[in-house]
């Protein structure tokens, strides 16, 4: 993408031209967005931008600038999150560090202005106004019903958690100094303009936790202004750095980010160890005994690096032929308990409870797994397998990206999950393939048990009756 250049830019001293005002406008705004498949809902967002050029031009390479002259599209952002909407979440007991930041780049260095205890609508005003602070507000969504349709859809399509913040920066002021993130990176401008400044990344691809960079990260590869209604998009690892320009009030923007963890280190570093411990169990060579006083040893020798090169290389092989599963178990769990919950559910199951004469489906696929686990119970030397059924229907809105939802197994599994023998795999699997099946037609035996899986799932609001 081109370099852009930036025209008028507003002078440093304090006789700057009149502050352009935003336009309020109705929370009702009609939305640009499709609703209708999260795939509708990607590629309504950046549009005309198609979703394969995209993947191929753009994911982890280089940034993408949208820009939208259309006053719809800019109306419909400005609906999405506004300075006067954190004014009014005040009264539901914001505190500062928890759902606030009052930050400021001062030198070159973050600045955190927190004081303790509840955000006061006067604590805004005189950061915005006398301190020239940026208000960072975390996960909004949690809050704001449209951003919850938008992240959620998201989510399904990505695969993966996506959180957002609202980021609000008075005139002639920048809240954080450069710095770059470990997440991919969207930017839509909600109310006035932002100028960016990107740089090339630090590493290909950043590293698990962001760092701000050196002091001399070069010059920018990109000098963009963004007007309400923008997109930008950048790849992880892009160093950064925003501010207002000088006649715009305040500026505010959302951004979302999506991709956390997932990369294929992460995967390998999830599955691998539940691939050998089951490989283990029927491979005598992989029960052996190393060489003696390996653990002593400042390196492992050839003759060793070979037997584990020879081990993998099998277990490769297998991969490659089908012959063996990638189980990625924690980051699925993860995934199903950590993410938003569908904002269309209803409180009560779909129709009436299934019989065996009915036709049904799932509900909420993107929302739900299976998997094949040891019980908890079960004793190393005679180990049953079940299937379970996890999902995200009793998440938690308010608790969205926001580190309280605890991690106990036993606890989650009891509250989210549901339990069947391993034989009634072959018909969960038979519902998550159709759009629509008889209950009669089920991979089970006996009809009792038909029966008990399609009513378990049914209570659990997972499947409609047709």
């Amino acid at each position: 993408m081109p370099k852009k250049s930036v025209k008028g830019r507003g002078s440093s001293t304090e006789e700057a031209s009149p502050c352009k005002q935003s336009r309020v406008v109705s929370s009702d705004a009609p939305s640009p967005l499709c609703f209708q498949s999260p795939q509708s809902l990607f590629e309504s967002l950046i549009q005309p931008v198609g979703t394969e050029q995209f993947f191929v031009e753009y994911w982890e390479k280089k940034p993408l600038l949208l820009q939208r002259s259309d006053p719809a599209v800019a109306s419909y952002y400005q609906s999405l999150f506004q300075l006067a909407d954190l004014r009014s979440l005040c009264s539901q007991g914001l505190q500062f560090y928890r759902d606030v930041n009052i930050v400021r780049c001062v030198n070159g260095k973050k600045k955190v202005l927190n004081k303790e205890g509840l955000v006061k609508n006067a604590a805004l005003t005189t950061n915005l106004s006398r301190n020239k602070a940026s208000i960072q507000f975390h996960q909004p969504q949690r809050f704001q019903d449209e951003l919850w349709r938008i992240q959620e859809k998201l989510e399904s399509y990505f695969g993966a958690l996506v959180g957002s913040n609202i980021y609000i920066t008075p005139e002639k002021s920048q809240g954080l100094p450069a710095h770059y993130d470990d997440v991919e990176v969207f930017i839509l401008q909600l109310e006035g303009e932002k100028r960016w400044r990107l740089y090339n990344p630090t590493v290909p691809l950043a590293a698990e936790y962001s760092v701000e960079p050196e002091e001399n990260i070069g010059s920018p590869t990109h000098d963009i202004i963004l007007k309400t209604g923008d997109l930008l998009y950048f790849p992880r690892g892009t160093i950064h750095q925003a501010e207002t320009p000088a006649g715009v009030c305040h500026s505010t923007h959302l951004t979302l980010s999506t991709y956390q963890r997932m990369s294929w280190g992460d995967v390998l570093s999830d599955a691998l160890p539940s691939m050998l411990f089951d490989r283990s169990r029927t491979e005598v060579g992989l029960r052996e005994g190393v060489p003696r006083r390996l653990l002593l040893a400042d390196s492992s020798d050839v003759k060793t690096n070979r037997r584990l090169a020879a081990i993998l290389r099998t277990l490769a092989e297998d991969l490659e032929a089908g012959r063996q599963e990638v189980t990625s178990s924690h980051m699925k769990k993860d995934f199903i308990t950590n993410r938003l919950p569908p904002p269309c559910l209803q409180q009560l199951p779909a129709g009436g409870a299934p019989a065996l004469e009915d036709t049904v489906c799932l509900r909420f696929k993107d929302h739900m797994m299976v998997t094949v686990e040891s019980s908890q119970q079960s004793t190393e030397e005679a180990t049953e397998q079940f299937v379970f059924v996890f999902h995200s229907l009793k998440n938690s809105r308010e608790n969205h990206m926001m580190g309280d939802i605890g991690d106990e197994e036993e606890e989650w599994h009891s509250s989210k999950g549901l339990r069947f023998p391993l034989s009634h795999l072959p018909a969960l699997r038979q519902l998550q393939q159709e759009e629509r099946l008889p209950v009669r037609q089920l991979h089970l035996a006996a009809d009792q048990d038909k029966l008990s899986l399609t009513l378990a799932l049914w209570s659990e609001s997972l499947l409609h009756v047709l």
